[in-house]
């Protein structure tokens, strides 16, 4: 089944439907909050149960949310639920990616089983990634979750508050969401809408520390993997080791699917093993 996916850089939550991820880096609390009115009141508009999570006090963070019209009806009505991160998650808690997934599984099931359209959640997360070991699992989460939403009504809008946070971190976690705020990371891998994987955005040495740490956080199948590849604007050679070397760590090989000729070429003069082209229009 092919499901339709928004991806590139977004500057703002509206225009995304019942299967899409995106990333938010921000510093100021106000623009997280207006994207993220933005993001539920649109998702009610496609029929979608949807919650806010967050830190801070849970009738605050309502209040906060009954400024805007439509979210105090949803409030009022149970479409919109409200749950504090701080009563969730202790300090330095480590979020267990399966366990994650299939919470938000079981909500999504719920709002189905109660006649919504699919699920929505928009939730700041900082605090879940601040530690090596957090942001570990947390990536690896993402990724996973990205999986499930391809075929299941179940969309998200993850927030990370970036003054908070070293920038790889921010980069590691837009990394492995379809669409992100802006300069928040130079490529994106995740979930296609065919069940393959999406590779697109720029692979140059700013992101030769990163890009190795996402393909180990999104784990390659092994076997034959195809990435599509066709919004790859650019890769160097460091990219087509990192990938390489992720292939032979699962004894895969790669096929990448980009219309993009130095990809080609790069191959062809270094000898990357495991990683092979298939030109796209």
């Amino acid at each position: 089944m092919s499901t339709m996916r928004t991806s590139g850089v977004s500057t703002s939550g509206r225009g995304f439907g019942v299967h899409d991820h995106v990333c938010w880096s921000y510093d100021d609390h106000a623009d997280f909050l207006a994207r993220a009115v933005e993001f539920l009141t649109e998702g009610l508009h496609l029929g979608l149960r949807t919650a806010f999570v967050a830190p801070g006090a849970a009738d605050e963070l309502r209040a906060q949310l009954s400024r805007a019209e439509p979210l105090a009806r949803a409030l009022a009505d149970g479409a919109l639920t409200v749950e504090s991160l701080d009563g969730v998650y202790g300090p330095d808690e480590v979020v267990d990616p399966e366990t994650q997934v299939a919470a938000y599984a079981a909500a999504t099931e719920a709002a189905l089983a109660q006649g919504f359209r699919g699920y929505r959640v928009a939730a700041e997360a900082t605090a879940l990634v601040r530690t090596p070991r957090q942001l570990e699992q947390f990536t690896r989460y993402e990724h996973r979750v990205d999986r499930y939403m391809v075929t299941h009504p179940f969309s998200a809008l993850c927030a990370y508050r970036r003054d908070e946070l070293d920038p790889s971190a921010v980069a590691q976690l837009a990394g492995l969401h379809p669409a992100a705020s802006p300069d928040a990371t130079p490529f994106r891998l995740h979930a296609g809408s065919d069940g393959t994987l999406t590779l697109a955005g720029e692979l140059d040495f700013s992101s030769a520390e990163t890009f190795p740490l996402v393909l180990e956080r999104a784990g390659l199948p092994g076997g034959r993997v195809v990435i599509d590849g066709h919004d790859l604007e650019f890769v160097d050679h460091r990219s087509l080791w990192a990938l390489a070397d992720a292939a032979a760590r699962r004894d895969a090989t790669v096929v990448l699917r980009t219309g993009h000729p130095g990809v080609e070429r790069l191959l062809g003069l270094l000898d990357v093993p495991r990683v092979t082209v298939e030109r796209t229009a």
